[in-house]
């Protein structure tokens, strides 16, 4: 076994020992790609999350939402998930196991995820890949496989298909009209979303890398196209990004996110300040700078929807690993749901400089025939008629009325007409670039980078670096002994400490105080408080730093005034 695969194994371990992450429905024999966060991993997680938040909230044009996890099947043909959300699955013929075929074709092709089934196929029989079960090497033809779950909305023969929402994105897009309004009808303006999301994957693998259910944190940033953004690449200039860019650039390159986007080799300078930003929050939360790469998808591999899209990797124990997809989207969401619905209220208002004098043809209907053919309608389909933007093709054509209803209009019903109007402006698609997290994986390499195995008095010793903003727990209150009334000071500080805001106490009283530390330290609490002796005498107490070791004494309402505004490190 390697060191590293050892390592793994080890860190996996106590990840399951501490309740950090586990597999879920264990005793029930589990199920692949789904886990559990424990005592210590949940509130890790929502900590990471509250980060992710708080991080674009400051932007001051960015707002979260919340919309539901169960989609309706309408939406997700009309975004195009229904017929593009594959994965090509190729099942053994001897075992009857499937797999996805990119991943048997790993180390055959530079990106087999790029491939057809033709190729997929020929990889398979030209290099007799085995299976991974049975070790046969007889394949079916591969076949594409959808990765959403589907479901029902209502009961009997009246439900409605839906499926659970394979990202966030697509509620978003529908609250649209609602954001617009609320951000007084100006772009650019932003909103978040952070949950559950759905892929029902063929060959669930690595741990919390590629999961069923898993947590996702997406940004959808509304834009004018035709508005030059000005954004303020100063802050990053003396930082080297790894950049992988599209083959064009032939190599790998380090440079700064605002001269990679003056250059164009990142197309628009929103993805770039968004790859920025991105950047700040892996390395606020703890990820290692230098394990940080983006990487340009090649056109063969672009999403349905993007015209251009990065992906933020982080390099740990299984890799490189896609964590963060940065994509810019243009108008195909809102265009694809307004072509759908015929709502026409995706749209944002550009207005003119100065007016614009407009000479137009438009139709309009006579009233010696509309009246009599349509009656009551006959107001309805005249309106209708006067807004039409595109003069038709042909007679008859079918005409929607603002009520929904359908009318057909014949070529002598109406006439054409030489208009002159004045225009203040136009109403347009906004574009789109978006970020969408992966929470779990970025969560899973914040452990990986900050799990460090050392050794304490000739004994392994294992401590989790994690940076104090996330960690579960902020402080470990530690009773040198439960007697004498030391206990009883502990309690308090612990309950006193756990009713201040956002701050979460971990109490022990077991076992020797340097087993007490290590614990403390194996699951990354940044600060440990001993209650002794001298606590009973003058009301001081020991707090000790994770990192160091360092110890100081300090009074138990000041220990709290600095845990409460995160100036604990200032003491020291």
């Amino acid at each position: 076994m390697s060191d590293k695969h050892a390592r793994l194994e080890r860190l996996t371990s106590m990840l399951r020992r501490r309740g950090v992450i586990l597999p879920a429905f264990e005793i029930h024999g589990g199920v692949a790609g789904l886990f559990d966060f424990g005592p210590v991993g949940g509130r890790l997680r929502r900590r990471l999350n509250n980060s992710w938040l708080e991080h674009w909230a400051s932007h001051g044009d960015i707002v979260e939402i919340d919309s539901p996890t169960i989609t309706p099947e309408a939406v997700l043909i009309a975004s195009g998930h229904v017929g593009e959300f594959n994965d090509f699955m190729s099942e053994c013929n001897a075992c009857g196991g499937a797999f996805r075929s990119d991943h048997l074709a790993e180390g055959h092709h530079p990106n087999p995820d790029v491939l057809s089934q033709e190729e997929l196929d020929q990889i398979l029989h030209n290099n007799s890949i085995a299976c991974p079960t049975c070790g046969g090497g007889d394949w079916k033809a591969a076949r594409p496989m959808n990765l959403m779950f589907d479901t029902r909305i209502g009961a009997m023969k009246g439900g409605r298909a839906a499926y659970m929402r394979p990202e966030t994105a697509q509620g978003m897009f529908m609250l649209f009209p609602a954001l617009y309004r609320h951000f007084r009808n100006r772009l650019p303006f932003g909103a978040v979303q952070t949950g559950k999301g759905y892929r029902n994957e063929i060959s669930p693998r690595q741990g919390m890398i590629r999961l069923r259910e898993f947590n996702m944190a997406e940004l959808e940033y509304f834009i004018d196209p035709e508005v030059e953004p000005a954004h303020d690449f100063s802050k990053w200039e003396s930082i080297q990004f790894n950049l992988i860019p599209d083959p064009e650039f032939n190599q790998p390159m380090s440079i700064d996110p605002g001269s990679a986007s003056a250059e164009n080799i990142i197309r628009h300078p929103t993805v770039a300040w968004f790859m920025a930003r991105t950047w700040d929050f892996l390395v606020s939360v703890g990820i290692n700078p230098e394990m940080i790469r983006f990487r340009q998808h090649e056109g063969t591999e672009m999403a349905h929807y993007a015209s251009d899209c990065w992906d933020a990797e982080i390099h740990g124990s299984y890799g490189w690993i896609e964590c963060v997809g940065i994509a810019h989207r243009g108008c195909y969401d809102l265009a694809a749901h307004e072509s759908a619905t015929g709502d026409g209220n995706l749209r944002a208002w550009r207005p003119y400089s100065e007016p614009r004098t407009v000479d137009k043809t438009v139709l309009a209907g006579k009233g010696s025939i509309i009246g009599p053919a349509f009656r009551d309608q006959a107001g309805a389909v005249n309106d209708a008629l006067q807004s039409i933007d595109e003069m038709p093709t042909g007679f008859p054509f079918e005409l929607t009325l603002e009520s929904g209803d359908s009318v057909t209009i014949e070529a002598d019903m109406v006439e054409e007409k030489r208009i002159q109007t004045t225009e203040h402006g136009e109403w347009f698609l906004p574009h789109v670039v978006e970020p969408a997290f992966g929470i779990d994986r970025i969560l899973w390499h914040i452990i990986d980078h900050s799990y460090v195995e050392t050794e304490k008095g000739g004994e392994p010793y294992t401590v989790l670096r994690l940076p104090a903003s996330i960690a579960a727990i902020d402080i470990a209150i530690l009773p040198l002994m439960e007697k004498d009334g030391m206990g009883e000071v502990a309690s308090h500080i612990h309950h006193q400490i756990c009713a201040a805001p956002n701050l979460a106490s971990y109490y022990d009283g077991s076992g020797s105080i340097g087993r007490r530390y290590a614990r403390a330290d194996e699951i990354g609490v940044p600060w440990a408080v001993t209650i002794d002796h001298e606590s009973l005498q003058n009301g001081s107490v020991t707090i000790r730093r994770r990192d160091d070791g360092e110890q100081i004494r300090i009074q138990p309402d000041e220990l709290v005034d600095a845990l409460v505004s995160g100036a604990v490190t200032s003491l020291f």
